[in-house]
């Protein structure tokens, strides 16, 4: 080796043990600053999507000399940046929420919103009449009501410290521990609003403004929730040829009467306050003439009187009923399914503990694995229903 060669290879040598020991110190440097380490996006990341608002429904009423708008329904509609599905999705929220419900959950993860958006699936949202970005009208619309602090802890979102039914003490996906003052029940509560408290107002408000809807964007896959639940056999029976299929969330139920919490008469024509479409024709409710089947510490199973008659519309529409396994729902959701079977409806029920998730409760579409209930069980079943 050459004079001339030494000092080089010296350098080289010294510009590789100063660029290990740089290495090693931001190494240390971000080990101590504890970012994350970048992997390639989870499926319940924020999807790129473009968004839009419209009104669709409501009438001009008076109001003093003038004139006001009711009973128009907001719809927000989210398009992924790439479309691979033909049918869009409408999400429709229960009782005491609106459509925001759908875009994250209450700890700030993504919701199913972003889920199925990264499906290649476009989502509608909406908030129902008279609630939230649908304006309720004073001297208008009927009366309202809101959910307190108490009945949310006692029925979503700490079941287990109320004990109120026997699988209530199995909950375990809430994030948090869902009373007032954690963080997490905190941003749920500052979500909630008040609705109508009639169920017939909100649905005849809801099958006209859906309607007119589903007539605007075609057909599409409904996903209810809760309260939501007769909305989705409301807007099926109305439009049978532009409702694919129907996702039902632990929907309202059971049959004729309600459970657990109280014991009154409801849903006068089986699974909503107003008619549907039966095979034969019905002239009242009391045509059904429901029949207690089965009862017990905190329910009874109504069913019609037999033979049963047909919804011909509904028949028409696939449905997936997903139930948790320590929800009120537990008790009663196979009622719903039964209603539906006997009256020539195609009907999938899920609960989920049977498919090995377990731990949920009624709110499970935002709790900690939602994004598995919406992976493995929603949109599977959504894809191989529709195609």
């Amino acid at each position: 080796m050459n004079a001339f060669m030494i000092p080089l290879v010296k350098y080289t040598f010294g510009l590789l043990i100063v660029g290990i020991l740089l290495k090693h110190f931001f190494v240390y440097r971000l080990r101590r600053a504890r970012v994350p380490v970048r992997s390639k996006p989870h499926p319940s990341s924020r999807a790129l999507h473009t968004r839009q608002y419209f009104y669709v429904g409501g009438c001009y009423v008076p109001h003093g000399s003038s004139e006001i708008c009711h009973g128009q329904l907001y719809v927000e509609r989210l398009t992924p940046a790439r479309v691979t599905r033909n049918i869009p999705i409408l999400l429709i929220h229960g009782n005491g929420m609106t459509g925001t419900n759908w875009l994250n959950t209450p700890d700030g993860r993504p919701g199913w919103s972003d889920y199925f958006l990264h499906q290649g699936y476009e989502v509608f949202i909406v908030d129902q009449p008279a609630r939230g970005r649908s304006a309720w009208q004073s001297k208008v619309d009927g009366d309202i009501g809101i959910f307190t602090t108490h009945t949310i802890e006692s029925r979503f979102t700490a079941t287990a410290k109320y004990d109120i039914w026997p699988q209530a003490t199995l909950h375990t996906q809430w994030p948090g521990s869902g009373t007032k003052g954690d963080p997490v029940f905190d941003a749920f509560y500052h979500s909630i609003v008040p609705g109508l408290t009639s169920a017939a107002e909100t649905s005849e408000l809801m099958k006209t403004a859906g309607s007119t809807l589903l007539e605007k964007i075609g057909p599409v896959v409904v996903v209810v929730h809760s309260q939501s639940g007769c909305l989705g056999w409301i807007l099926g029976d109305a439009r049978p040829n532009l409702v694919k299929a129907i996702v039902a969330l632990e929907p309202n139920g059971p049959p004729f009467q309600n459970a657990i919490f109280m014991r009154q008469s409801a849903r006068a024509f089986g699974l909503t306050d107003i008619p549907l479409t039966f095979d034969p024709p019905i002239s009242s409710a009391l045509d059904l003439g429901p029949i207690a089947l089965r009862q017990g510490e905190n329910y009874t199973c109504f069913q019609q009187a037999r033979p049963p008659r047909q919804l011909v519309h509904l028949a028409k529409v696939p449905v997936l009923i997903v139930t948790s396994e320590s929800g009120y729902h537990a008790v009663y959701d196979e009622f719903t399914v039964q209603f539906l079977e006997e009256a020539g409806v195609d009907v999938t029920h899920i609960r989920l503990e049977n498919i090995g998730i377990h731990g949920n409760g009624h709110m499970f579409f935002m709790e900690l694995n939602s994004d598995q209930i919406a992976g493995e069980v929603v949109e599977p079943w959504i894809r191989n229903t529709i195609g």
